[in-house]
């Protein structure tokens, strides 16, 4: 298995004949739509970088895409037109089902919480996801995880856009995933509680996962403080860095 990380959420999960996009935000820099914030960071319109150059390349060998959920920084514009012009297999959670296909997408399969749908010769698990501690998870809206179970290939766990859980917690001492893939950006709105997990519980996160972890949605989007050398020092002082990795945009990890 090798995972190619494009940017912010995106990535392609590639497996001997298929390429998983997940999340797609294809769009040029400043193009997936305004500021997330106005006072507590600084305003810029996102995806506030471009592409790497040899993202498309991949992209452009998409088999099927995973979709966690509907914000533009996980499926803009631009990743519409490309998934309904290759008129790609999509999965995604049964509650953004109705939506995507409004949207012209193909959808093949919708995915419960907590139960297997099939996958590729494999499984698709949903696990339930919460985007942000207290009162602003509920207007940010459904995302679900996903747990991946393919022949021959490592399991991978893709928490999406969660703070830690109680189901979270239970996917990783249970189901022990080879992969987990965990947002790190710890994402802020102007107010509210941040909306992705603190230093603090994505520490606890990969204290707690007995296969690597990868960390994603760095330094993309203008609300997510978060740097790799932040999150790099942080990993380093509990000893955790030996079992993360933290892929800058474009560079592509293979899995033993």
């Amino acid at each position: 298995m090798r995972i190619h990380h494009l940017r912010n959420a995106t990535m392609v999960i590639e497996t001997k004949d298929k390429f998983i996009l997940v999340d797609p935000m294809l769009g040029k820099k400043g193009t997936a739509g305004p500021t997330f914030t106005l006072f507590r960071f600084k305003p810029q319109r996102n995806p506030i970088l471009d592409l790497p150059d040899n993202a498309m390349e991949i992209v452009n060998k998409t088999t099927h895409c995973l979709i966690t959920h509907l914000h533009p920084d996980h499926l803009d514009k631009e990743a519409e037109k490309f998934l309904k012009a290759k008129n790609i297999p999509v999965i995604c959670s049964f509650k953004d089902k109705k939506t995507l296909q409004k949207r012209g997408l193909n959808v093949i399969e919708s995915v419960n919480y907590w139960q297997e749908s099939n996958f590729l010769g494999g499984t698709i698990e949903g696990i339930p996801a919460k985007h942000g501690y207290g009162f602003v998870a509920k207007p940010m809206g459904n995302v679900m995880g996903f747990y991946i179970k393919m022949p021959n290939e490592k399991t991978i766990y893709l928490s999406a856009d969660t703070i830690y859980t109680k189901d979270v917690d239970k996917v990783l001492k249970e189901y022990k995933p080879d992969i987990n893939v965990v947002a790190c950006g710890t994402a802020q709105l102007d107010v509210f509680k941040p909306l992705l997990m603190t230093m603090e519980d994505i520490l606890k996160f990969t204290k707690n996962a007995t296969g690597t972890v990868i960390a994603n949605h760095l330094e993309a989007v203008n609300h997510c403080p978060t740097t790799r050398t932040q999150l790099t020092s942080d990993l380093k002082k509990h000893g955790l860095m030996g079992k993360t990795r933290i892929p800058n945009d474009g560079q592509v990890i293979e899995i033993e």
